[in-house]
């Protein structure tokens, strides 16, 4: 199913901000910033890990949708996602990092790495899976986050990151995937969280000393 907008400037006009969605926004200092385009109740959980990835160090940045139901009404596709002040923030970031939901039980469980940084990507994929996290590409092509004009790819680099959860292992890192749940992490939160920090964490440093 196609999305109801395709554009922000569209949705703006039909949606409430603070009521129907809310944007969150931290700008740092340091070269890469993580973005859940799809937040709050539109792809559970994203907002949450995002945050975490992000910690105090990098920028952060979601969108998030606040209605009690039909939030996925509120999905713009990673192509078109033009909300300015994710632009803005994005584009003053080297590398782009992006956290995304995987709702299909089609393409299966586990976590999808994509962008056009396959380097990084790789990278964040073998720390998934020293933490027992099931690591794959996506099956569809046009779902591997490799458009460039895809969000993940829109940093100063031109090449990112784009990380599909899939539901299951989204559930299984909160109480639940309800509002409430998901303010109660797990261990499993902790140990995905950790990994992916682990590898950007020494991308920072690499960046730092090189420059």
């Amino acid at each position: 199913m196609g999305d109801k907008f395709q554009s922000f400037e569209e949705l703006e006009k039909n949606e409430t901000a603070g009521i129907d969605y809310r944007i969150l926004a931290r700008q740092k200092k340091r070269e890469l910033g993580v973005c859940a385009p799809h937040g709050g109740g539109i792809e559970e959980g994203t907002s949450e890990i995002a945050d975490a990835i992000a910690g105090e160090e990098f920028s952060f940045y979601t969108f998030e949708g606040l209605k009690s139901t039909n939030n996925s009404e509120l999905h713009i596709t990673s192509k078109r996602f033009d909300e300015p002040l994710c632009i803005v923030l994005i584009e003053r970031c080297k590398t782009v990092l992006t956290i995304h939901g995987q709702e299909s039980t089609v393409d299966g469980d586990g976590v999808f790495i994509g962008g056009l940084d396959s380097e990084l990507g790789a990278s964040i994929g073998a720390a998934l899976k020293n933490a027992e996290f099931a690591v794959h590409k996506h099956p569809e092509k046009n779902l591997q986050g490799l458009d460039p004009s895809n969000i993940c790819n829109r940093g100063m680099n031109g090449k990112g990151v784009q990380i599909e959860i899939s539901r299951s292992v989204r559930q299984g890192m909160f109480s639940s995937l309800s509002p409430e749940g998901r303010k109660k992490p797990t261990g499993s939160f902790d140990a995905f969280v950790t990994a992916v920090r682990s590898v950007i964490e020494q991308q920072g440093r690499a960046a730092q000393a090189s420059g």
